[in-house]
């Protein structure tokens, strides 16, 4: 199967039971909070990066929800790609990019803030790589949805993030389920 040279980054958030009903009283400390939106979540983040034509995973990170996500752009790189999507969390990386990967592009959405507002051509682009970074959403609705994954099941990191790769390996099985098939048959 032949694998693209760009790259897909998005993170999501995998709530753990911030309950304390255990023998310390207490919750797991190696699980933090973040605010996303309005409400807060407590628990995990799933950092990962995609093949942006077949959507199949080749990174994963797990670390606690309170890490940005532009903190692990390193880890989900694999040296070799010609662009890289992301959104706009990971704007301002170009330094990361340079030190994994000079010859890649960035294609991240741009950034607007309220003294700098968003120029129509910007949202004109920002739509148009907007479409390519939807194939790593319909990636996280795979793991939530039909397998499962919005909670966090276990107290510790290690567990956890075993869980999470395990799930990713997976989504990847299933992903590529036509082509292991086509193989099969000839």
């Amino acid at each position: 199967m032949k694998v693209s040279k760009g790259t897909i980054v998005d993170a999501t958030i995998i709530n753990a039971p911030t309950a304390t009903k255990n023998k310390s009283n207490t919750r797991d400390p190696d699980r933090h909070q973040t605010k996303q939106g309005k409400p807060w979540y407590f628990g995990m983040k799933a950092h990962i990066g995609v093949d942006s034509k077949t959507k199949l995973i080749h990174c994963v990170v797990a670390t606690p929800a309170n890490v940005h996500d532009s903190q692990v752009l390193g880890d989900l790189l694999h040296g070799e790609e010609t662009r890289l999507w992301g959104d706009s969390a990971y704007a301002g990386q170009q330094s990361v990019l340079k030190d994994n990967d000079p010859k890649a592009k960035d294609y991240t959405q741009v950034k607007g803030s309220r003294h700098r507002k968003l120029t129509e051509q910007d949202k004109a682009k920002n739509r148009h790589k907007s479409k390519v970074r939807a194939k790593v959403e319909h990636v996280f609705h795979i793991m939530q949805r039909q397998y499962g994954f919005t909670k966090v099941r276990f107290k510790g990191p290690g567990k956890n993030a075993d869980h999470l790769f395990a799930h990713c390996a997976l989504i990847n099985l299933m992903l590529s389920k036509k082509q292991l098939l086509r193989l099969s048959v000839a």
